[in-house]
Parts: C-alpha cells; structure tokens; sequence
C-alpha cells in the first residue's frame, strides 16, 4: 500500500458512519462515487462556466433515496476545489426564496452560515472571505503606496451599480475599520449584518451606520451582491445548493407558492440571460415537484416553458445534458457493485490486506439483496449499503464468524418513502423505475 491510497482515518469514520445511518457524509465523497458520469461532466461545465463570470441554473429531479443530496453534496465539493464559494441549506415551509415573515430571511442566514471554500468546507467561512479581501487590499496599496482606504473604496465601487450596494460597501469599510483599529466588536457587527442576522433596521444603523438590512424583500439581491463581492475577494464565484424543492411544492397556500416560483423564475432567468455574473443556483426536488401540473413547477405557465423536457432527446430515450433540469439516471448493478468494492477499501483504510470479505462474497450479497427486495437493491440502494457495511462492522468486531452463515441471515427491507422521510439526507443512489426483468441475470464482473 503506497502512501498516497491511505484513507485517512477522519475521512474513514465519517463515510463509514454518515451511511451507516443513511446520510450524505460531509467528507471523503471522492471514495465512494460511482457512475452518472455525465451528470457530473454537466455541472463540472456549469461550474467553469461561473468560474469564468457566467452563471449557470440546475434542477437535479430524482426520487426519494435517488441520491440527489449525496448528488448536490459531490457537486459542492467539486465547486470548492474549483475556487468557488458554496452555499447550501435545505428548503421548509420556514425557509424559502419568497415570504413575508422572515421566511426569505430564514434561508438566507442559513445559507451565508452554510458558506464554505476550500479552505473551510465545513460552513462558516464569511469572516474568512472578508478577511481576504481586506488582506488583497493592503497589499495592493502597499505596493501601490496609496492609502488603503482609496483601494478598499475602488474595488467596491462595482457594488454600487447593484441594488443595495451602496451599504453592503459601507459595511465592509465598517469591517476594515474594525481591523485597523482592533475593534473586534465592529467586525462581528460587521459579519453578522453579511450573515442577515440584523432583525432590524434600528440595531444596524446603530452598530454599523447604515440603513437598510438583508430582509425578505433583498434575499435575491442579497445572494447577488454576494456574489460579486466574491469576485472582488479572489474567488471564482459562488454557486448555491437549495435541497427539498419538494417543501415548497408541499405548501398549502397557492399564493405562497406562486410567490416562490415567481422568484425561481426570476433567478432563472438571470442566469439563461448572462445579467447574474458568477453565480449558479442547483435545486434538487422529486419528479412531482416538478411535473405536477396543480401544485409542481409546471403549474406555473412561465416555468413550464422553460423547463419543458427536449421532445426529441424523450422520443430516443436520452437524456439532454443541456437544459436545465437533470434527472439522475438508475445505478445499474455493476455500478452498484462497483460502490460495494469501494465502500469495502474505504472499511479497510486504503489497504487491500486488510479486506473482510473476498471478491467473490460481493455477487453472493448483490444476491441475496435481489431476492429480498428486487430491483430496489440498486435502484433506491440506500438499505443496501447500511446492510453491506452492518456487515462489514459485525465481521470487523468477530473475526471467527462466517461470511456466507451472516450473508444467508441477513435481512434486507425496501427503501420506504412516507411523507416523514422529506427532509432526510440520502446515500447515493438512483432514480426508482419500474424494472420488470431480473437485472441480475445480466450482471457482469
């Protein structure tokens, strides 16, 4: 075993236990993805595409347990490693891209405390962005032997022509401030008006001097001034993962939800006419959410139009990688073994000594999964791997036992998808079809 395929053991234990317990791991996604090749190849394209000042809109539609977060969680990743900001959160009936009460504001906070880079993936970057960005403007000056102040105020300038520019520029002088003279109270009062954690109007203009704050009414101008401060401080761009696009197509209130898709809408439109720079948005949500025709996406008329399926990529069955909406293609059973010997070198730290189960013991499970559930096994895999890695655990604990005895008691259940699993994050995984034929009759190693 050579150095470099080591897994490390942080990266190990939060696979091993994120699928255990049938999450997305937040860590170590490169060890365990398989197939969906051009999925991946599309969004990779979109992400150089705002890397290069473009912007870019996804819809990822999949099933419950298709693998649509594990899907936006590798897309993320991907993202950072390209020099671009994230920011991510899951959509609810309390935060969404359109309310009244504070529900925009809700997501936008949760959102900019979700906001990750290379250097810090696990969320909470803003103080580090705007530190950076302060950072690049003394050197300049330094090198320039101009004040500081006259550099920071030239590179804001370009926030001025966007709507509520004027004071997001006042808060990042605010910032600057507050690094020149140590005052660490300006500084937070600056991040946490970034952050949209100002309730009101009176607490900034008395921490910070300005007037207005990030509310329901600028959460989309907001996420654009972000990202061209972006930019400004070195960095690709952002792109924005929104999950559970199904919650808004839960909500009761037609009104409330026209609201909402009137703002999708309106993003969309930005990024197909080039006016959003560096920012791409990817949703994820269930084929209902989109096709339903009362309460989905298509429900409304502007939408339909524009996220209407090629007729001539369907009458061939293909897929279209250039529209905006994505469907994510079934696993086939050799992917799904493929993610199976993966899983096991990820159990086995990188080192193929150490393998609990021989080669040949992978078809005899991938087995005894079909039988139990059909075509489930590897279309919504989710039970399929917390079964696989429940029994590379009990073998891990008890070396004497007997892989073929645990393999022919092992019990293995159907992915169940009632309305208490929206919300949860998925493993990898694919879309549920109907599968009439034994798929395993034609696997092959």
């Amino acid at each position: 075993m050579t150095p470099s395929s080591r897994i490390p053991p942080r990266d190990r234990d939060a696979v091993l236990q994120a699928l255990r317990a049938g999450v997305v791991p937040r860590r170590g996604l490169q060890f365990v993805q398989v197939g969906r090749a051009g999925e991946v190849g599309a969004l990779i394209a979109d992400i150089e595409r705002i890397a290069d000042g473009g912007g870019g809109i996804r819809f990822v539609i999949g099933d419950f347990g298709a693998g649509k977060t594990f899907f936006l969680s590798l897309v993320r990743s991907i993202a950072q490693e390209k020099g671009l900001i994230t920011l991510s959160a899951d959509l609810n009936p309390d935060r969404r891209l359109y309310g009244s009460s504070g529900q925009a504001r809700s997501l936008y906070n949760e959102l900019t405390r979700n906001l990750a880079t290379r250097a810090k993936p696990d969320g909470g970057a803003m103080a580090s962005i705007v530190e950076r960005f302060v950072t690049t403007a003394l050197q300049e000056a330094k090198t320039n032997a101009v004040p500081v102040e006259s550099v920071i105020q030239q590179r804001l300038h370009a926030l001025s022509e966007l709507v509520g520019g004027y004071d997001f520029a006042q808060v990042i002088e605010a910032y600057w401030r507050g690094h020149d003279q140590g005052n660490e109270q300006l500084k937070v009062d600056a991040v946490r008006w970034l952050r949209g954690e100002f309730s009101t109007k009176t607490d900034a203009r008395l921490a910070l001097g300005v007037r207005t704050i990030i509310d329901d009414d600028q959460f989309y101008d907001g996420i654009k001034l972000l990202a061209c401060f972006a930019r400004l401080s070195g960095y690709g761009g952002v792109l924005i993962c929104l999950d559970e696009l199904v919650n808004l197509y839960k909500l009761p209130q037609a009104a409330a939800r026209n609201a909402n898709y009137e703002q999708i809408l309106r993003i969309l439109n930005d990024s197909l006419q080039g006016s959003a720079e560096g920012l791409g948005f990817v949703f994820g949500g269930t084929p209902e959410t989109l096709l339903d025709a009362r309460r989905g996406l298509y429900s409304y008329a502007a939408l339909q139009s524009r996220l209407s399926e090629n007729s001539f990529a369907a009458q061939k069955g293909l897929q279209d990688f250039g529209g905006p909406v994505i469907r994510l293609a079934n696993l086939s059973p050799e992917d799904l073994y493929v993610l199976l010997t993966k899983l096991r070198h990820v159990q086995a730290s990188g080192d193929p000594e150490k393998y609990l189960l021989p080669d040949e013991a992978l078809p005899i499970f991938l087995t005894h999964c079909q039988k139990c559930i059909g075509a489930a096994y590897f279309q919504t895999p989710r039970n399929t791997i917390r079964a696989f890695l429940d029994l590379l655990s009990v073998l891990e604990q008890h070396p004497e036992l007997d892989w073929h005895q645990l393999i022919d008691t092992l019990n293995v259940g159907a992915e169940k998808t009632a309305d208490h699993d929206v919300g949860e994050d998925r493993a990898p995984g694919a879309v549920t079809q109907s599968a009439d034929d034994d798929e395993l009759a034609t696997f092959r190693l």
